[in-house]
């Protein structure tokens, strides 16, 4: 009988549990692909963007409802737009670009641990990763912020292969290309270029491989001419156009939205200890709780010069301090930096979940964070006034969800016990994001969606009715079931009520108006006595008003302008 020789037998046993752990990860992220519809606030706007483009065959400039959209270039719609054109469905389109960025971002991670590190540390650190609140968070929600992570990511992983591992330069050249990509995709893209001071540093140690100074040349020429594949054109075609929409947009992405939105944040206003305070303890569970031990451990790191760890240390002190300097601050800024901190704790996981105070620690927030839902879902069902009013308002009644989810830590505390605090936290966490993505979607896509609100607004009307969206929303626009119209997303509400007036009396018989009920009744011109009132949706109150409701309103044609949506034409 022969046997394979052990070497042999070891690595057919590592690709078996890499290809396992890369396979059971791609399913725990697609769990609930197609089960809703995109949801407020921006994942309608950028399915809107995507549908347009695919609509209207104009994919250099993104539109919603047939008015530029003047806030992002158009990378991330043209993923979605992909998505939904490869899948024909929106449901089944619209969270592919997370999808597939949430997937390729956990590859990176573990394949540069498993490169500097081994295996057994790579499945650790993805595990990690896979269990981090706002990656998983992030990794189910169709926003910018995972595709960009996913390009910092890589850029990251060019850097640090090439200056740890090969120095090869296909790395490098790797790294400046996503970082364009990255910056195309939502302007922060060069943040892996937080990792070169601290390059520098231990290359004049001695620590790592170093490129030339004709590297960084190289590099960003590299990096310039991936921008310039999409801000060239765009400019070119924005300024020597006879359209004035298109020269406010190149304005508003070259400069507002950049430099400006960086020094001078007109909202998400917030002090500069906001990440550190409200974000990072959420964020970054459940790593956050291991702080106290791992400050220790990068202290030793720090003494042994240790590169693997510092490059990707340096990186997040030096990003975090980035995004602490502007004035405006959201949570979902610092993504990007959840990759280094997989990086700079992959190697001390093993000893982490040795420590008995740290899993007691995950044991309790593990409990106290259930026994919370729990407690809610009890109190729910019995109906205690301030829930059901929260659960009235919202349309949303997750009291069975919640004491099930919640009631998941008793059988896992007292099979796995406290010491293994951090093992329960996972399996908890990650059962936590699989029936958030089936029973949560299906519980909240009708509240949060108005796919059925704009169904029974068309069997009112007729389907050959065409509606007007003062003040609107993208989910009403996306959902529609005949034409709509719309009067410039920035218009004065005032002003858009006389243009929809003006509008609607054209031809009564064929045109309504869906407005917020509570604009409605200041409006004391219009007839409420022939409303349809359509109750609560998105958390606001709705009525549906036929054209002759509005035959005492003062209209004005001059006073905005009038835009039809093409994507329900």
């Amino acid at each position: 009988m022969r046997f394979l020789p052990l070497p042999m037998t070891m690595a057919r046993h590592n690709r078996f549990f890499w290809c396992l752990f890369l396979l059971g990860s791609f399913v725990i992220l697609a769990i609930g692909l197609g089960l809703r519809d995109p949801w407020p606030a921006d994942e309608p706007r950028f399915a809107l963007n995507a549908l347009e483009m695919l609509k209207t065959g104009q994919f250099w400039f993104p539109h919603r409802a047939g008015e530029i959209y003047p806030d992002k270039p158009p990378i991330f719609m043209w993923a979605m737009a992909i998505g939904i054109a490869l899948t024909g469905s929106v449901r089944w389109g619209f969270m592919l670009p997370s999808l597939l960025a949430a997937f390729g971002t956990l590859f990176l991670v573990a394949d540069l641990t498993k490169r500097l590190y081994g295996i057994r540390i790579a499945l650790l650190a993805g595990v990690a990763l896979l269990s981090t609140f706002q990656f998983s968070l992030q990794a189910r929600t169709a926003q910018i912020d995972m595709s960009l992570t996913f390009f910092t990511t890589l850029g990251a992983y060019g850097f640090l292969r090439y200056s740890l591992i090969d120095a090869k330069n296909i790395w490098w050249n790797v790294s400046w290309i996503a970082m364009g990509i990255g910056i195309l995709t939502k302007g922060v893209g060069f943040l892996p270029l937080a990792l070169i001071p601290g390059w520098i540093l231990f290359y004049k140690q001695g620590a790592v491989h170093h490129p030339e100074w004709k590297q960084y040349i190289k590099g960003f020429l590299l990096l310039i001419l991936t921008v310039s594949l999409w801000v060239v054109p765009m400019t070119l075609i924005a300024t020597f156009g006879d359209d004035s929409s298109l020269t406010a947009y190149r304005d508003n992405i070259l400069f507002k939205q950049t430099g400006e939105r960086y020094a001078n944040s007109w909202h998400h206003l917030n002090p500069w200890y906001y990440y550190l305070v409200s974000v990072i303890p959420w964020a970054w569970l459940p790593l956050v709780l291991a702080f106290p031990w791992l400050i220790k451990h990068w202290q030793r790191r720090l003494r042994r010069r240790d590169a693997r760890i510092w490059m990707p240390l340096s990186a997040i002190l030096l990003i975090l301090l980035f995004f602490s300097l502007s004035p405006g601050k959201r949570g979902v800024y610092i993504l990007p930096t959840i990759p280094f901190l997989i990086w700079a704790v992959a190697p001390s996981i093993p000893g982490l979940l040795q420590k008995k105070g740290l899993n007691y620690l995950a044991a309790f927030t593990i409990i106290a964070i259930s026994g919370t839902l729990l407690t809610a879902g009890v109190l729910g069902s019995y109906g205690v006034s301030s829930l059901n009013e929260l659960s009235q308002h919202y349309g949303v009644a997750p009291w069975d969800w919640w004491m099930t989810i919640g009631a998941l830590s008793i059988p896992l505390i007292l099979w796995l016990k406290p010491h293994r605090g951090m093992l329960i936290f996972v399996i908890w966490m990650l059962a936590f994001w699989v029936s958030w993505s089936t029973w949560g979607y299906v519980l909240m896509n009708t509240a949060r969606s108005p796919h059925d609100m704009m169904q029974n607004v068309q069997r009112i009307t007729g389907k050959n009715a065409s509606l007007a969206l003062p003040d609107f929303d993208e989910e009403f626009v996306l959902q529609a079931q005949q034409p709509v119209v719309q009067f410039g997303f920035k218009t004065p509400l005032e002003k858009q009520l006389q243009r929809a007036y003006a509008w609607v009396k054209q031809s009564p018989d064929e045109r309504w108006i869906l407005t917020r009920a509570d604009q409605a009744k200041g409006e004391t011109c219009i007839d409420q006595s022939e409303k349809h009132d359509l109750g609560i949706q998105n958390s606001d109150h709705w009525w549906l008003l036929p054209g002759s409701a509005f035959s005492q309103c003062p209209g004005n044609e001059k006073s905005a302008p009038l835009y039809e949506a093409p994507t329900t034409k």
